[in-house]
């Protein structure tokens, strides 16, 4: 999977955890202010990234991440 492929997927499953359209999303959308979820909702995605991604990422690593971007970072760094 390159690059590209995993900003899609993930930006795919951050949208179905935090109930958002995906068209609205992109590597530069910011947790904090742009979907204003509750951690459980960072639970679930962590969650979903490990099953349909099979890369292991720290809860407390993916809620440090601002944005998007910072999050594929962190799942490319696993894969």
């Amino acid at each position: 999977m390159d690059r590209k492929e995993l900003e899609e997927k993930i930006i795919e499953l951050v949208a179905n955890s935090y109930g958002v359209d995906a068209s609205t999303l992109s590597v530069d959308s910011v947790f904090g202010e742009d979907l204003k979820g509750a951690s459980v909702q960072m639970v679930g995605l962590v969650s979903e990234i490990e099953n349909e991604l099979d890369a292991m990422v720290a809860l407390a690593d993916a809620a440090a991440c601002k944005t998007i971007g910072e999050l594929v970072d962190k799942v490319e760094e696993e894969l």
